[in-house]
């Protein structure tokens, strides 16, 4: 364990130690939030993205040691294992380097150099390669009524020696990275004529050590729909003589010739389909792994947008033929009113959905409406921008619904609203993620948020594992109100499971509110363990314990008391105040360590103390920019080049960012359009839900494409 450990830290380029105690403290079963949040001193302050990569690092180290293992047993047994193949074993610290170690040993069916090794052909190879005798000479002795003449025992040789060097671990290694670096990827159309997405690839080429992840998979993709033919072309001739240089420079001169066709036989038939199999595979997986990780940056945003607090909203799912589904939300969430109008085409019932409107808007004090961006989205903001001056302080918003259909015909949603068809919890579902789009966007599976690139393209499995330890993250950095908070927000809380959120609901209907966090341990099946990993992030107010509204954890809630007596509190006052502000500067910076130690913790778990009695119900969103509030309406006529105009980050990817600006189209800033500086990824300068202030660049009626810039704007 200890030389995994080494090797950890080494390539996560974190302190040994941290390390050590973080695996130990994974495999004692706490979960990530927990050991971010209340492990710091053990730690060293690792974060969640961290934490996961020492794990995963650890994990893909430990099935290497499994492997290495197996793979050194099965060269032993069969007798060649060596002291130079035993230490390349050991050194390896990646699979393809072992595996590589492993291909010459590996059991082969019906090769040409397998048939030719069953014919006894393998001492007639090493003859030709050491011995200075003619071919000719060397061959005569192994013809035999298996094999009729010298030429087929030729054959058979260098078959061996063309499969030896293919099979041999350097040179593989060799040729992956002489084409990595040199190879150009060509791309042309099966068919010009044919119309696809993919018509910028129809003749394209790049060096491949210079294509970006968004390029590969667009031609991957098109490669598998059978639109694009992919050739790796490079200078074969100079492979050839390097390869030529590291395996025969010492070989008889008398039959070089034979050896160098085995040597071009090997190379063609065997070594470049392999390596370049090679090289599109770990293009592929690294495209792949980018795309998870703008995936998950792009998720934590749009998770983390700040709530809508304290307004009643009107939820607006639009539609054409079955008309558009309206319901009226309160703040807590509760659905007062739900309605059907019909002012979009073939109704075309403007007048009478606008009268709906209003009431609902009167009779319920409605201060802004939610608008999804689906079919028929933006002639539903037309309409409602038509007459929303009617009432002063009311304005729209337009609302991702990324998935909210998806949620609308779950089991979670049939159970949640039996009563309501597909579409009228839609529109509640947009109500409330303005509201709190976390505490909706978590019933929703994260892989159908659509804010990735390529997201069906990569392997679900992982998508899903690093989708999950985003969304899991999110919830446990903001927290949940444990008296209100729905089983699918509780799922996510550290260390509790979906069977025991729907116990704690179940529960708290029956018993009434939680008074405190210490009544968890009477829900069923949540016992002290998991009580641990949890209590710190749920939060209940007003309850009997006024650190349990805090983020203090009950293991430290001893501390917080000695604290708060030191420097002149009690607990009444952090429960009439709801917070105590200043008190974090009541505690010098030279001061706290020794503080600290007085109070039998650590420096870091000081600091967090103090933070969560100065702002105990401290939202980490609320610093965030708030949703973008509309009263008018733009069509995509309306634009001209140098306008400004204001709208939100739908989607961050490789080659830029999706805005939408209020028209039915989402403007598109390429990556050369964020900054006077050079920017490596979009996400260095915007992110999902950020509201910018842009410049219009060019717009295309035909296309229906709006090109914008942030330059010389924000």
């Amino acid at each position: 364990m200890v030389e995994i450990l080494k090797i950890v830290a080494l390539q996560t380029k974190i302190d040994e130690k941290k390390v050590k105690n973080t695996i130990e403290l994974l495999q004692e079963g706490n979960t990530v939030p927990f050991i971010a949040r209340y492990r710091k001193e053990m730690t060293g302050g690792l974060t969640e993205e961290e934490i996961r990569l020492v794990d995963e690092t650890y994990q893909y180290q430990q099935n290497l040691k499994t492997r290495k293992e197996e793979v050194y047993r099965l060269i032993e047994e069969q007798g060649k294992m060596t002291e130079e193949i035993a230490e390349g074993i050991k050194n390896a610290v990646k699979l393809q380097q072992l595996e590589d170690i492993y291909r010459p040993f590996r059991p082969k069916r019906n090769t040409r150099a397998s048939i030719a090794k069953d014919l006894g052909l393998e001492p007639l190879a090493e003859e030709i390669l050491t011995k200075d005798i003619p071919w000719q000479d060397l061959a005569q002795p192994f013809v035999n009524d298996k094999v009729e003449d010298i030429q087929k025992a030729l054959q058979g040789a260098k078959d061996i020696i063309a499969e030896g060097m293919a099979d041999k671990g350097e040179n593989r290694e060799f040729a992956r990275k002489f084409v990595f670096e040199r190879a150009v990827m060509e791309v042309v159309a099966v068919d010009k004529n044919l119309q696809s997405p993919y018509e910028m690839y129809y003749e394209y080429s790049e060096g491949v050590k210079k294509l970006p992840p968004h390029r590969i998979m667009a031609i991957d993709r098109g490669e598998k729909e059978k639109f694009l033919k992919v050739s790796i072309v490079f200078d074969k001739e100079e492979l050839t003589e390097e390869l030529w240089k590291r395996n025969f420079q010492e070989t008889p001169k008398v039959n070089r010739e034979v050896i160098r066709e085995a040597l071009e036989d090997g190379i063609s038939r065997l070594l470049l389909p392999a390596v370049e199999r090679d090289i599109r595979r770990g293009l592929t997986e690294t495209a792949h792994e980018k795309a998870c990780k703008v995936f998950t940056a792009n998720l934590k945003s749009l998770l983390l947008q700040p709530p809508t607090k304290g307004v009643t909203v009107l939820g607006y799912d639009p539609a054409y033929r079955t008309g558009c589904k309206l319901a009226v939300v309160d703040p807590t969430g509760k659905v007062l009113d739900i309605a059907v109008i019909y002012p979009t085409p073939p109704h075309n019932k403007v007048e009478e959905g606008k009268k709906k409107i209003l009431e609902l808007v009167d009779k319920y004090n409605v201060t802004v409406i939610a608008i999804g961006n689906g079919t028929a989205s933006r002639e539903s903001a037309e309409f409602v921008a038509e007459f929303i001056n009617e009432r002063p302080g009311l304005s729209y918003t337009i609302v991702d619904e990324a998935g909210a259909s998806v949620y609308s015909a779950s089991p979670l949603a049939k159970e949640e609203f039996p009563d309501l068809d597909v579409a009228e919890r839609s529109a509640i579902s947009i109500a409330r993620r303005l509201q709190d789009p976390l505490a909706e966007l978590v019933k929703i599976p994260p892989q159908s948020i659509g804010v990735g690139q390529y997201q069906h393209d990569v392997d679900q499995k992982r998508l899903a594992a690093l989708l999950g330890g985003v969304v899991e993250d999110c919830v446990n950095n903001v927290g949940a109100d444990l008296n209100t908070a729905s089983p699918s927000l509780l799922s996510y809380i550290a260390g509790i499971k979906p069977a025991i959120a729907k116990g704690i609901v179940k529960y708290r209907e029956e018993q009434g509110a939680f008074k405190s966090r210490e009544e968890l341990l009477k829900v069923p099946r949540l016992g002290p363990a998991a009580y641990q990993q949890c209590a710190g992030f749920l939060r209940i107010k007003g309850g009997i314990e006024p650190l349990d509204s805090t983020s203090v954890h009950p293991e430290s809630y001893q501390a917080a008391e000695k604290l708060l007596e030191i420097l002149g509190y009690c607990k009444d006052d952090l429960a009439k105040r709801g917070g105590l502000p200043g008190i974090r500067g009541k505690v010098k910076e030279e001061e706290q360590r020794e503080l600290a130690e007085r109070l039998g913790i650590g420096v870091p778990t000081l600091i967090d103390i103090l933070n969560s009695l100065e702002k105990p119900g401290l939202d980490p969103r609320e610093d965030l920019p708030k949703p973008l509030f509309l009263s008018g309406v733009l069509k995509l006529e309306d634009l001209k080049e140098g306008m400004i105009v204001k709208g939100t980050i739908r989607n961050v990817l490789d080659f830029g960012a999706f805005v939408d600006i209020g028209v039915k189209e989402a403007g598109l800033i390429h990556i050369s359009e964020l900054s006077e500086k050079f920017v490596k990824h979009p996400l260095e300068v915007v992110k999902v839900g950020d509201v910018v202030s842009a410049k219009v660049i060019g717009v295309d009626p035909v296309k229906r494409r709006i090109s914008l810039s942030l330059k010389g704007v924000n």
